[in-house]
């Protein structure tokens, strides 16, 4: 690990133990962590990073376990089965908590750019970019108005509704690296367009990402697509 690695995940700690923090008293989060209190309080406010290999653990091992938990305990289900993640999605702090774990636990490689689709998938988009100092990039099912050229990718739905999302031709260039993220994953088509827009525009994907994956036919449908990483934080029953 080099310096600046090392400084990454120091921070993506820090972070982590911040949001985790929000909730807990520094005796709750010595205790979910197994770090003294002491040293909690001096990573949270500043005073000093934890060492790169406490700092490992923290974002790999107590960090996913707790944001895991955390996600499940704010998503919300109706009698349906329509899942309600707007507590989850409109939570920036959050988000940026979660974005580090990510990017160390699944094995995604640094991209140079995360694509996702409007509206919802943007928060945790952003989050994730800027966790890895990538770029964040979203296609729309409508075009921009002043812009000339674009990717699009379409598909008809198994329900008979026409999709079509829309990318500035502009936002990614061929040779780039992109990692797909959403916020949920159901049947995986949104999630496969976004992959022939990644594909159409030249770059390699790095894996695909969501934030809850309801059965598991999105997921195997992206696995089948691409030779990369592939998962959820949290996975539910249809």
């Amino acid at each position: 690990m080099n310096r600046a690695q090392k400084a990454t995940v120091q921070l993506q700690a820090v972070s982590v133990l911040g949001s985790l923090k929000r909730t807990r008293t520094y005796d709750e989060l010595a205790e979910l962590t197994g770090l003294p209190a002491g040293d909690l309080n001096r990573y949270v406010n500043g005073h000093v990073l934890p060492g790169a290999e406490r700092a490992r653990r923290v974002v790999e091992g107590v960090g996913r376990e707790a944001v895991t938990r955390e996600l499940e305990a704010r998503i919300e289900r109706d009698e349906e089965g329509y899942v309600d993640n707007s507590g989850v999605v409109f939570d920036q702090p959050f988000l940026a908590s979660i974005a580090p774990v990510v990017t160390t636990a699944f094995g995604f490689d640094r991209p140079d750019a995360v694509l996702t689709a409007a509206t919802d998938g943007i928060t945790l988009a952003a989050a994730i970019a800027g966790a890895t100092d990538a770029r964040c990039v979203y296609a729309k099912k409508s075009k921009e108005t002043a812009v000339e050229r674009f990717v699009e990718a379409r598909a008809r739905l198994d329900s008979g509704i026409e999709l079509t999302y829309y990318l500035p031709a502009s936002a990614l260039s061929v040779g780039e690296s992109v990692l797909v993220v959403d916020d949920l994953i159901r049947s995986g088509e949104t999630q496969e367009l976004l992959l022939d827009i990644a594909e159409e525009a030249g770059t390699e994907v790095r894996g695909v990402f969501a934030l809850i994956a309801v059965g598991d036919e999105g997921l195997g449908r992206a696995r089948e697509r691409i030779d990369a990483p592939v998962a959820a934080l949290v996975e539910m029953e249809r």
